[in-house]
């Protein structure tokens, strides 16, 4: 899948082991000399970091697969829309021009189950077998998937649209969350300590150009079909066929510098000293058996010569001289409270934040509504309720998603991850307790003082724990971990996804249309508090390289 070669950087030449050894009073095992030549050579790569091409094609590579995620996403909320003018356009009541909520939450659910799937998946894979192998597996998966979303239609009975939507999401979904732990360990283990948290977030911030851009398509393509959805409303059928498909285009862009990018330096060093110790495992379990069989076959013998010749090897003797320097499993690494209480704080994080941030951002319309800017949904023409709700969905993303992005990209290498973070899920905190108890007040007041306080709640969100949950499971475990470990983070972010769309979000109508909003948002005042907790768990990684983050030297035993 990716055409990049192997190096082997990670062999020490008898140049090096001659300086080791010169070296006055360091006396080192043989067992710790590649240990300690890798050490070296990793120090050699971050000193040598500069930009050049290989670096831009890598960020570029990287953004647009970010912007391309956020964009199949969240154009779900326009599609949603657009399905119940198609679907339900002859329904009577308020169901009129609606899709039902069960079909509403399903496809809405669909990419974050996928996605759940792929990071734990496909993060595992790419430290098994490659970052850039598994990486372009999951672009052309996304690609697939998103044009068969695009042709979604009924099929058989029980098999209506919005199921066969549905599985292909799901799919869809899957793809995309491949990209979260790849990217993340990608961009990490290639960029230098100095600049590693600004790349990692830069890629990251794209995402929310992908917020923005999937309504200026779904401004354009309603544009473009005016005429056509104002004689005849099932036109609209074209419409999100169209906003769907679109979505392809930067990954077909991107698949071949995704196919043609090599596995970074520190990666191949990890797999070549993996699979020195493996041999090393091996040629000792040879002479083991060799030696066992030798002393089975004349015991007498073996026993002269013992008396003889004290310091003769044993089988033990011989296990215990050269038992191989092995690397910890994932299981022993995570076994340790210290090292586990990192993979918590970095997943409950995750998990905190996704609850509140995909609760609202996949229920845009619930916001557009209480600020007064969706129209009305059965006397406006279709068109003209699309148009504007677009528009309310890039007013909303502009005023404070975009800019914390940015303001994080900027600053992350300056206030540090972990001082980010803890700001953005304290101000948050507060924010949604204001939003909460006063949520019916603010609004009755002053439209003007709600949009203020959300836009500073989405501007902390990505000022904050959105970006900082992404960049820190990609620096805070061991290389050979690093993917899986990021995936693990991840999935429990999407987990909280789950848990707001498919649970908290059916709540929202509760005593009538939106009544229990309020309520919904001190429950996110909770989880922020309970995010804001555990990044206590979490070291601070700025200026450090990845080694020393984790300590690599401590995963040995």
């Amino acid at each position: 899948m990716s055409f990049h070669n192997s190096s082997s950087a990670a062999d020490i030449t008898e140049v090096e082991k001659r300086r080791m050894n010169d070296i006055p009073g360091l006396d080192i095992d043989e067992r710790d000399r590649d240990l300690l030549q890798r050490q070296r050579e990793l120090e050699d790569l971050d000193g040598n970091t500069k930009v050049n091409w290989e670096m831009i094609k890598k960020l570029t590579v990287c953004g647009v697969a970010f912007l391309n995620d956020a964009y199949d996403m969240f154009a779900i909320n326009i599609v949603a829309m657009i399905l119940g003018f198609v679907y339900y356009h002859d329904a009577e009541g308020a169901a009129q021009n609606t899709v039902p909520k069960k079909w509403d939450t399903l496809i809405k659910i669909a990419v974050q189950i996928g996605c759940l799937l792929g990071q734990l998946v496909l993060g595992r894979l790419g430290d098994k077998i490659g970052r850039t192998t598994v990486y372009s597996a999951s672009l052309m998966i996304a690609i697939i998937t998103t044009i068969a979303s695009a042709f979604a239609n009924s099929m058989v009975k029980g098999f209506n649209v919005f199921v066969v939507l549905f599985i292909w999401r799901v799919l869809l979904g899957f793809g995309i969350g491949g990209d979260y732990p790849l990217t993340a360990t990608i961009v990490s283990e290639y960029a230098s300590p100095s600049q590693r948290g600004k790349m990692i977030a830069a890629v990251f911030s794209c995402q929310g150009f992908g917020n923005v851009l999937a309504p200026i398509v779904g401004i354009i393509v309603t544009a473009c079909f005016k005429g056509a959805i104002d004689n005849d409303v099932r036109n609209l059928d074209y419409v999100w066929r169209l906003i769907i498909g679109l979505g392809c285009i930067p990954g077909v862009a991107t698949l071949y510098w995704r196919l043609t990018m090599e596995d970074s330096k520190r990666f191949q060093l990890e797999t070549a000293k993996a699979a020195a110790a493996n041999a090393d495992e091996d040629m000792l379990r040879e002479k083991l058996l060799a030696k066992r069989q030798q002393f089975a076959s004349d015991e007498p013998q073996q026993e002269e010569a013992r008396v003889e010749s004290p310091m003769l090897d044993t089988p033990e003797l011989l296990a215990e001289q050269q038992k191989p320097r092995r690397a910890k499993t994932f299981m022993q690494y995570f076994g340790e409270w210290r090292h586990l209480k990192v993979l918590l704080g970095t997943s409950i994080a995750w998990f905190a934040l996704d609850v509140a941030f995909y609760g609202i951002n996949l229920n845009s319309a619930v916001v557009i509504d209480a600020i007064g800017f969706a129209g009305n949904l059965y006397t406006d023409k279709p068109s003209h309720f699309i148009i504007r709700n677009c528009l309310g969905n890039i007013i909303i993303n502009i005023l404070g998603s975009v800019p914390g992005y940015w303001i994080a990209v900027f600053t992350i290498e300056r206030l540090g991850r972990k001082t980010i973070q803890l700001m953005g899920f304290g101000m948050l905190t507060i924010l949604y307790i204001v939003l909460g108890f006063a949520y019916h007040k603010i609004l009755d007041k002053s439209v003007a003082g709600f949009i203020v306080l959300f836009t500073l709640a989405q501007l902390f969100q990505n000022f904050g724990p959105n970006v900082t949950t992404f960049v820190i499971p990609g620096e805070v475990f061991p290389t050979r971990f690093r993917s899986t470990a990021h995936g693990i983070s991840a999935a429990a972010g999407k987990l909280g996804a789950i848990v707001a769309q498919g649970g908290f979000m059916q709540l929202k109508d509760r005593g009538g249309k939106n009544a229990f909003i309020d309520h919904l948002l001190e429950i996110f005042a909770l989880f922020m508090l309970i995010g804001f907790v555990v990044t206590f768990w979490i070291p601070e990684s700025k200026g450090r390289t990845l080694e020393e983050i984790c300590d690599e030297s401590e995963e040995y035993y």
